[in-house]
């Protein structure tokens, strides 16, 4: 149906393939991030390469594996030279995105990065303003009975490479720790 009718996948041109999401479709926890890169576009799962190294270490550090969680994008194509998607891409992607959510019916969402966040949470705010602290969004009010599901909005993982500071990548984690204890899961110890 995605393919079909998204006003803006189906008329995207940067793209050979749809990149629509993967992992467990009962996870409990959900990672969206952005749009597909090149190399996503190529092999059409989200988050490979050096920025999807650092999502597995992320999940990784939570006890987690990437088969235990969902991962997927807010646009299922490509941008034009990877570019970040507009306001008007994310309008026309987003309720699909929705929909998976609604399907999947996750206990926490971790929002990777400024598009991702700013669609969830429905705020033109930065992602430096927005990280860290918890919002509740609404899901699933069009297939039935709505459920309120945690957001934690964090740094993606692309910025953190380019930026990986101890203080980002303490953000991170402390972003990270706090979806642990949403979903009722202990800090694992680090070795």
């Amino acid at each position: 149906m995605h393919a079909r009718e998204c006003p803006h996948c189906a008329s995207a041109t940067a793209h050979t393939r749809l990149v629509f999401g993967e992992g467990n479709a009962d996870a409990e926890l959900v990672f969206i991030g952005d749009a597909p890169t090149e190399a996503e576009d190529q092999l059409g799962k989200p988050f490979v390469g050096r920025a999807g190294d650092k999502l597995n270490e992320m999940i990784s550090a939570m006890g987690l594996t990437r088969d235990d969680v969902y991962v997927a994008n807010v646009l299922k194509s490509r941008t034009p030279e990877n570019r970040t998607p507009l306001p008007q891409e994310i309008e026309r992607c987003g309720p699909y995105l929705l929909a998976q959510l609604a399907i999947i019916s996750p206990k926490a969402i971790v929002t990777l990065g400024g598009p991702a966040t700013k669609l969830m949470l429905a705020s033109e705010l930065g992602i430096t303003r927005l990280r860290g602290v918890t919002a509740n969004i609404r899901i699933g009010a069009a297939a039935g009975e709505p459920v309120d599901v945690p957001v934690m909005p964090t740094l993606h993982p692309a910025y953190l490479l380019r930026n990986y500071t101890p203080e980002t990548r303490m953000q991170v984690w402390e972003d990270l720790k706090k979806v642990l204890a949403i979903l009722g899961r202990p800090v694992p110890q680090r070795k």
